[in-house]
């Protein structure tokens, strides 16, 4: 086994790491550790990590089930038009990606130059939210939960499981502020609730990849394990360390990483 190949599966333990040591944020990793370290093609790493960020989230979602941290009524209602998205985004419009999308000149946007670009922009987001969660997820602001925020719900989910499609990326960081300031959830059940949300959508957005893509099932079961150890390490590990500084301290390590992959690419 080579070195790129053991930081690999090193990187598969700290995604699960974080993400049970913070609620999120881990499978923000995932598309990075493999283009970068393992060598897939993004098309590839973002189904990939679908599979890697709903089967961890689902090990997190088990957890939090046995603690009635979990409002289904909400998660349903956000969850359905967002898998939906997911599901025909990784189906319909990922195997249709023309190869070179613009070309300007001597520039020409490829599809796989496109994904990282793009979620490069995710991974700075996520790292400017994770930054001001503090700010974001005040629990004095809560009020209870307005039955009008229904259409605002499905609308913010249809985005969020384009984006999700994608990037191969869970979307914790976006659920997350959307449960708590349109529908009024609690941060902790929130939380709870994007896990499970995540869960979902991403394993059944990973479904629309099988009939495009041959999978490395040996790999992705193995990588996949390694994540599953990691949270529940982290699980173990949150209730000795603050989530809330830990939290801030990744968010601006993915900022960094954010704007490494755009040189990276672009240079």
């Amino acid at each position: 086994m080579e070195l790129p190949e053991i930081l690999g599966y090193c990187g598969a333990l700290i995604v699960g790491l974080v993400l049970g040591l913070i609620g999120g944020g881990g499978s923000i990793l995932t598309v990075p550790i493999l283009v970068y370290l393992l060598g897939f093609n993004p098309i590839v790493a973002t189904a990939y990590s679908l599979f890697v960020v709903g089967s961890t989230a689902l090990v997190g979602t088990l957890k939090n089930i046995k603690q009635n941290r979990i409002d289904f009524k909400i998660a349903v209602i956000f969850a359905v038009p967002s898998i939906i998205t997911v599901f025909m985004v990784r189906s319909l419009v990922i195997p249709n990606l023309p190869e070179v999308i613009v070309s300007i000149g001597n520039f020409n946007l490829t599809n796989s130059l496109f994904i990282m670009l793009l979620f490069a922009v995710i991974m700075l987001l996520a790292g400017w939210s994770m930054i001001k969660s503090k700010a974001i997820y005040s629990e004095n602001e809560i009020k209870e939960f307005d039955i009008m925020h229904f259409f605002a719900i499905g609308t913010q989910a249809i985005g969020i499981g384009v984006l999700v499609g994608l990037v191969g990326a869970g979307g914790g960081f976006l659920i997350v502020p959307a449960l708590v300031l349109l529908v009024k959830l609690p941060i902790k059940k929130a939380i709870s609730t994007s896990l499970f949300i995540i869960a979902i959508q991403s394993l059944i957005g990973f479904l629309g990849d099988l009939k495009t893509l041959n999978i490395d099932w040996q790999f992705l079961l193995t990588f996949t394990l390694i994540s599953i150890v990691g949270i529940f390490i982290g699980f173990i590990l949150s209730k000795k360390i603050s989530a809330l500084e830990l939290k801030k301290g990744f968010g601006y390590f993915t900022l960094v990483m954010g704007f490494y992959i755009i040189f990276k690419e672009l240079y």
